[in-house]
């Protein structure tokens, strides 16, 4: 069992930046990757950057050169860095990390979610 918790989540202006992280807990041992995702209203949920044991950080196309995920193993937390937020990136971020990675991050354990709001 692994627990998540993200915290970093709130409202800014287009062009702004917000860092979201997430810690770990429980079998931290079992960690081989750990994940974003996000989910739109309506949508399914979708990965927006990950770390995987072995592997460079991968990330989806939209937010290529604006985000940057970082794991701090020490700490066991994940970041993500946010820069020129766009009104299309509003969505609740997830927290995602177990010891076998699937797109749908459904072999690991979620956090419980945070809402990132782009708007002026």
């Amino acid at each position: 069992q692994v627990q998540l918790v993200e915290s970093g989540g709130g409202l800014v202006q287009p062009g702004g930046s917000l860092r979201l992280s997430c810690a770990a807990s429980g079998s931290i041992v079992s960690i081989n990757y750990m994940a974003w995702y996000r989910q739109f209203p309506g949508k399914q949920r979708e990965l927006v950057a990950a770390i995987i044991t072995g592997t460079s950080p991968v990330y989806v196309d939209s937010v290529k050169g604006r985000f940057t995920i970082s794991r701090d193993n020490a700490k066991n937390t994940v970041n993500l860095q946010m820069n020129s937020l766009k009104p299309e990136d509003t969505a609740v971020y997830y927290c995602n990390a177990g010891p076998s990675y699937h797109p749908l991050g459904k072999l690991g354990s979620w956090g419980q979610g945070t809402q990132v709001t782009v708007s002026s």
